[in-house]
């Protein structure tokens, strides 16, 4: 039957050039290692000394990215959360290529990104150990709280957090963060200042976490404001201002309390771990309005903006957290002499009644789970007769609330509650 000839054997020229092209790829990835090397390449070029001592004409260049450059290295950024070419990258030693540019470019859309695919290579442990070992990268990285760009700033913080996430080398970081006293300056400076959520978020984060794993660095930076404030009495507008953590961190929770819900049980939560230590406790009861500040904020929170009488009980199980949290900061500012007396006559009871009715509504939600069980009536008299009997007297409203509300769903059982509890039908 007639066919077409078969083709020729390839050449000896052809079979080299496919073995080529398929030892080209990064593990098991289908990225380029010739196109990622070349991009390496240039990085290198654009802070060699020859291109980083230039006219201020040249220098204003350097503060743009050409497009096409600026896609191929955000191409890489988003390569490197592949741990092939993570780890491909930290083989041809990316990090002190990255670590030249954070060091020569005034270019802050290149230092962004440099920042973040440090960032991403970081989220595998081996190379984050690497990083973390790696003394002057670490300086650099630190140095880069002190810039002035926000996703600069943003991506410095995702980095921080991620190596502080890491129990092997965490305490590196601390230690780092506590040899440079002006980390807290700037830190400040952003939550006080920064609009910025998604960065105050961050921040924030990071700021949780240090507290969270060191509780001396914690004092520490509780005291550099106290300690401020001591050298400067009064301010002047020529001085540096002087930055305390709990109003920083007031003006921070406040600008992302409508924007980001995340933001909020992070700062609340810095808030509850300040509250751990006496000096934390003094530094929101004692300073200019801080404690009548914090109390309000957080009553307002509580009452205004979280849970709403409206709401259906499962909302109160998905704030529970940022609730616990809230309520602990209240209770440790209302058991302090400082701001006892204002709390209890301007909003201590307010916010007592508050609680109470968070409660009765919690009450109501067990009440309705225990309704789809197979229980007879006889077991929820007896489950709410308990009940009432521990919470009557300390929480006659919540059993009122309660009472008022069973009503509607179940009006027999609510009959027969008030025939076991007669003080209950003076108020229903």
């Amino acid at each position: 039957m007639d066919r077409n000839p078969s083709p020729p054997p390839p050449s000896r020229d052809e079979e080299r050039d496919g073995e080529v092209a398929g030892g080209d790829c990064i593990g098991s990835t289908v990225y380029s290692k010739h196109w990622l090397l070349g991009v390496l390449s240039w990085l290198v070029q654009i802070v060699s000394p020859e291109n980083t001592t230039s006219s201020s004409d040249d220098e204003e260049q350097q503060m743009e990215l050409d497009e096409e450059k600026e896609n191929e290295i955000c191409r890489v950024w988003d390569m490197s959360m592949d741990e092939d070419v993570a780890l491909f990258l930290q083989e041809f030693n990316a990090p002190d290529i990255f670590m030249g540019v954070l060091a020569k470019s005034k270019c802050p859309r290149l230092r962004e990104i440099c920042v973040g695919i440090l960032g991403n290579m970081a989220c595998f442990q081996e190379i984050c150990v690497s990083i973390s070992s790696h003394k002057n990268l670490g300086q650099m990285l630190l140095h880069c709280l002190y810039d002035s760009d926000p996703p600069t700033l943003l991506e410095t913080s995702r980095l921080l957090l991620t190596c502080l996430s890491q129990t092997e080398v965490a305490s590196v970081w601390v230690e780092r963060i506590r040899e440079h006293p002006g980390i807290y300056d700037n830190i400040c400076f952003i939550m006080s200042s920064s609009t910025n959520a998604d960065l105050l978020v961050k921040v924030g984060e990071v700021v949780d976490k240090l507290f969270d794993l060191d509780e001396k660095l914690m004092l520490e930076w509780i005291r550099n404001g106290a300690a401020q404030a001591v050298d400067q009495p009064h301010e002047d507008s020529e001085e540096q201002p002087v930055f305390r953590i709990v109003p920083c961190v007031l003006e921070a929770v406040k600008q992302v309390c409508s924007e980001n819900p995340e933001g909020l049980d992070v700062y609340v939560h810095i808030l509850q771990l300040l509250t751990t230590v006496d000096d934390g406790i003094q530094a929101i009861v004692q300073g200019p309005d801080t404690g009548k500040d914090t109390w309000n904020f957080l009553f307002d929170l509580v009452c205004h903006i979280l849970c709403q009488s409206d709401d259906p009980p499962i909302i109160l199980q998905e704030q529970k957290t940022v609730l616990a949290s809230v309520f602990s900061v209240l209770s440790a500012i209302y058991a302090s002499r400082a701001e006892q007396e204002y709390l209890k006559v301007e909003k201590g009871k307010k916010l007592f009644l508050y609680i109470d009715s968070l409660i009765s509504r919690r009450l109501l939600q067990n009440y309705v789970e225990h309704l789809s069980r197979p229980n007879t009536e006889e077991t929820e008299n007896k489950k709410c007769s308990s009940a009432f009997q521990n919470l009557l007297p300390f929480y006659s409203l919540v059993v009122e609330d309660f009472i008022k509300i069973l009503h509607e769903v179940d009006k027999a059982l609510a009959n027969d509650l008030e025939e076991s509890f007669p003080s209950l039908k003076v108020h229903t």
